[in-house]
Protein backbone atom coordinates (compact mmCIF):
# COMPACT_ATOMS: atom_id res chain seq x y z
CA UNK A 1 0.00 0.00 0.00
CA UNK A 2 1.76 3.57 0.17
CA UNK A 3 0.72 6.81 1.93
CA UNK A 4 -2.89 8.25 0.80
CA UNK A 5 -1.63 11.59 1.31
CA UNK A 6 1.67 11.25 -0.80
CA UNK A 7 0.48 10.68 -4.25
CA UNK A 8 2.97 8.96 -6.54
CA UNK A 9 5.02 11.04 -9.44
CA UNK A 10 4.02 10.60 -12.79
CA UNK A 11 6.66 10.22 -14.48
CA UNK A 12 9.69 8.88 -14.68
CA UNK A 13 13.47 10.38 -15.60
CA UNK A 14 15.43 9.91 -18.41
CA UNK A 15 17.69 7.03 -18.38
CA UNK A 16 20.59 8.89 -18.58
CA UNK A 17 20.37 12.56 -18.00
CA UNK A 18 23.57 14.22 -19.55
CA UNK A 19 22.49 13.24 -23.06
CA UNK A 20 22.88 16.64 -25.16
CA UNK A 21 20.78 15.68 -28.03
CA UNK A 22 17.88 14.87 -25.62
CA UNK A 23 18.71 17.83 -23.42
CA UNK A 24 18.33 19.98 -26.94
CA UNK A 25 15.04 18.60 -28.03
CA UNK A 26 13.60 19.51 -24.31
CA UNK A 27 14.61 22.96 -24.38
CA UNK A 28 13.16 23.57 -28.02
CA UNK A 29 9.63 21.63 -26.69
CA UNK A 30 10.01 24.36 -23.49
CA UNK A 31 10.46 27.13 -25.42
CA UNK A 32 7.69 26.00 -28.21
CA UNK A 33 5.18 25.01 -25.03
CA UNK A 34 6.26 27.52 -23.15
CA UNK A 35 6.97 25.07 -19.91
CA UNK A 36 8.10 25.62 -16.40
CA UNK A 37 10.30 22.91 -16.31
CA UNK A 38 11.60 19.63 -17.70
CA UNK A 39 9.24 17.68 -15.55
CA UNK A 40 6.43 18.54 -17.52
CA UNK A 41 7.69 17.14 -20.41
CA UNK A 42 8.78 13.97 -18.70
CA UNK A 43 5.25 13.30 -17.76
CA UNK A 44 4.17 13.73 -21.50
CA UNK A 45 6.72 11.48 -22.39
CA UNK A 46 5.74 8.76 -19.37
CA UNK A 47 2.04 9.31 -20.66
CA UNK A 48 3.18 8.48 -24.35
CA UNK A 49 4.89 5.52 -23.10
CA UNK A 50 2.06 3.73 -21.41
CA UNK A 51 -0.16 4.30 -24.18
CA UNK A 52 2.23 2.65 -26.75
CA UNK A 53 2.85 -0.05 -23.97
CA UNK A 54 -0.59 -0.68 -23.74
CA UNK A 55 -1.32 -0.57 -27.45
CA UNK A 56 1.30 -3.13 -27.67
CA UNK A 57 0.22 -5.28 -25.56
CA UNK A 58 -3.55 -5.49 -27.22
CA UNK A 59 -1.69 -5.64 -30.34
CA UNK A 60 -0.51 -9.04 -29.44
CA UNK A 61 -3.91 -11.00 -28.24
CA UNK A 62 -7.24 -11.17 -30.45
CA UNK A 63 -10.02 -12.22 -28.32
CA UNK A 64 -13.20 -10.46 -27.22
CA UNK A 65 -11.97 -8.90 -24.10
CA UNK A 66 -9.06 -7.52 -26.19
CA UNK A 67 -11.64 -5.91 -28.55
CA UNK A 68 -13.28 -4.20 -25.92
CA UNK A 69 -10.27 -2.86 -24.67
CA UNK A 70 -8.99 -1.54 -27.81
CA UNK A 71 -11.94 0.69 -28.42
CA UNK A 72 -11.89 1.62 -25.06
CA UNK A 73 -7.73 2.92 -25.34
CA UNK A 74 -8.98 4.25 -28.86
CA UNK A 75 -12.47 6.01 -27.61
CA UNK A 76 -10.31 7.54 -25.07
CA UNK A 77 -7.54 9.44 -27.67
CA UNK A 78 -10.14 10.61 -29.33
CA UNK A 79 -12.20 11.99 -26.98
CA UNK A 80 -8.78 13.81 -25.75
CA UNK A 81 -7.96 14.83 -29.13
CA UNK A 82 -5.00 13.16 -29.08
CA UNK A 83 -5.81 10.93 -32.02
CA UNK A 84 -8.83 11.24 -34.76
CA UNK A 85 -12.01 9.82 -34.25
CA UNK A 86 -11.12 6.96 -36.88
CA UNK A 87 -7.58 5.65 -35.85
CA UNK A 88 -6.20 2.33 -35.91
CA UNK A 89 -3.96 0.82 -32.76
CA UNK A 90 -0.91 0.77 -35.21
CA UNK A 91 -1.53 4.72 -34.94
CA UNK A 92 -0.61 4.79 -31.23
CA UNK A 93 2.89 3.49 -31.64
CA UNK A 94 3.04 6.44 -33.89
CA UNK A 95 2.50 9.26 -30.40
CA UNK A 96 4.70 11.56 -30.02
CA UNK A 97 5.56 13.51 -26.83
CA UNK A 98 3.98 17.05 -29.01
CA UNK A 99 0.87 14.89 -29.55
CA UNK A 100 -0.03 15.10 -25.90
CA UNK A 101 1.48 18.99 -25.09
CA UNK A 102 -0.70 20.34 -27.79
CA UNK A 103 -3.71 18.84 -26.01
CA UNK A 104 -2.52 20.84 -22.60
CA UNK A 105 -4.75 24.23 -21.89
CA UNK A 106 -1.68 26.00 -22.20
CA UNK A 107 -1.31 25.75 -25.34
CA UNK A 108 -4.54 25.48 -26.70
CA UNK A 109 -5.18 29.41 -24.94
CA UNK A 110 -2.14 30.48 -26.99
CA UNK A 111 -3.67 28.63 -30.15
CA UNK A 112 -7.00 30.64 -29.83
CA UNK A 113 -5.10 33.81 -29.87
CA UNK A 114 -6.27 34.59 -26.16
CA UNK A 115 -2.15 35.19 -25.26
CA UNK A 116 0.70 36.29 -27.15
CA UNK A 117 2.99 34.02 -25.72
CA UNK A 118 3.19 30.21 -24.61
CA UNK A 119 4.42 31.93 -21.27
CA UNK A 120 1.62 34.27 -21.30
CA UNK A 121 -0.92 32.02 -21.72
CA UNK A 122 0.39 29.96 -19.11
CA UNK A 123 0.30 32.97 -16.56
CA UNK A 124 -3.16 33.98 -17.23
CA UNK A 125 -3.99 30.19 -16.24
CA UNK A 126 -2.09 30.15 -13.24
CA UNK A 127 -3.96 33.36 -12.34
CA UNK A 128 -7.23 32.23 -12.72
CA UNK A 129 -8.02 34.30 -16.07
CA UNK A 130 -8.75 31.27 -18.01
CA UNK A 131 -12.28 29.57 -17.96
CA UNK A 132 -13.47 26.53 -19.87
CA UNK A 133 -17.44 26.55 -19.61
CA UNK A 134 -17.23 29.42 -17.14
CA UNK A 135 -15.60 28.08 -14.76
CA UNK A 136 -12.16 28.92 -13.85
CA UNK A 137 -9.44 26.35 -14.49
CA UNK A 138 -5.75 27.47 -12.94
CA UNK A 139 -3.65 24.09 -14.16
CA UNK A 140 -1.98 24.85 -17.21
CA UNK A 141 -1.31 21.27 -17.79
CA UNK A 142 -5.07 20.64 -18.47
CA UNK A 143 -5.66 18.38 -20.84
CA UNK A 144 -8.68 19.86 -22.63
CA UNK A 145 -11.00 17.19 -24.30
CA UNK A 146 -11.92 17.36 -28.18
CA UNK A 147 -15.44 18.79 -27.76
CA UNK A 148 -14.38 21.67 -24.83
CA UNK A 149 -11.97 23.75 -27.03
CA UNK A 150 -14.81 26.13 -28.11
CA UNK A 151 -15.76 26.50 -24.42
CA UNK A 152 -12.35 28.47 -23.47
CA UNK A 153 -12.73 31.86 -23.30
CA UNK A 154 -11.48 34.58 -20.68
CA UNK A 155 -13.18 34.41 -16.97
CA UNK A 156 -16.37 36.51 -16.90
CA UNK A 157 -14.80 38.79 -13.42
CA UNK A 158 -10.93 38.37 -15.10
CA UNK A 159 -9.92 42.32 -15.29
CA UNK A 160 -7.83 40.98 -18.09
CA UNK A 161 -11.39 40.14 -20.40
CA UNK A 162 -12.42 43.67 -19.47
CA UNK A 163 -9.20 45.24 -20.87
CA UNK A 164 -8.94 43.33 -24.16
CA UNK A 165 -13.25 44.01 -24.50
CA UNK A 166 -11.79 47.45 -23.51
CA UNK A 167 -9.10 47.60 -26.53
CA UNK A 168 -11.09 45.82 -29.07
CA UNK A 169 -14.33 48.46 -28.75
CA UNK A 170 -11.70 51.44 -28.69
CA UNK A 171 -9.90 49.73 -31.94
CA UNK A 172 -13.57 48.93 -33.57
CA UNK A 173 -14.59 53.02 -32.65
CA UNK A 174 -11.71 54.18 -34.40
CA UNK A 175 -12.37 52.07 -37.44
CA UNK A 176 -15.49 53.54 -37.64
CA UNK A 177 -14.43 57.19 -37.42
CA UNK A 178 -12.11 56.48 -40.17
CA UNK A 179 -14.84 55.43 -42.33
Amino acid sequence: MGQPRKSRKKYNTPPHPWNAERIKDENKLMTKYGLKNKKEIWKADTLVRRYRREARYLLGFSTDQMQEEKLELLGHLARTGVLPENAAIEDILGLTVEDILRRRLQTIVYRKGLARTPKEARMFVVHGHIALDGKKINSPSYVVLRGQEEEIGFYRSSPVAKQIEEYNNNKDNKANTEE
